[in-house]
């Protein structure tokens, strides 16, 4: 699967569709859901074209990676979340249910999260 760069992720970074922005570096940019699923639900993309988890994790450089994790962390510390929990989560394919084909994290936080799977 090659990338889509008319993504809804890809038009969010070149700032073509409004989003909440929170946060935004050299690697990443993050920004609140428009369908939260808790009471804070922020996703982080990183700037590069990359389709999935799995592409990222094969094909981003070091920098690149070292960069978006650590967008990640200062996200968190920007929410002070930190002390009271959260879920980052990641979707990768369509049995992962991964929707916008450009890797991105979903951070949760603000009530209790329950159990990652619910059982079948």
């Amino acid at each position: 699967m090659s990338y889509d760069s008319n993504n809804i992720f890809a038009r969010i970074l070149r700032h073509e569709v409004p989003a909440k922005i929170i946060y935004e570096d050299d690697y990443a940019l993050a920004f609140h859901d428009i369908n939260p699923q808790a009471p804070l639900h922020v996703l982080v993309i990183p700037k590069g074209n990359y389709i999935s988890f799995y592409d990222f994790s094969q094909n981003a450089s070091f920098e690149e990676t070292k960069g978006f994790y650590g967008a990640v962390k200062n996200v968190i510390d920007q929410l002070e979340i930190h002390d009271d929990g959260f879920r980052v989560l990641t979707n990768n394919g369509v049995n992962g249910g991964q929707e916008v084909p450009h890797f991105h994290l979903h951070i949760f936080a603000g009530r209790p999260l329950g159990r990652m799977i619910q059982s079948p």
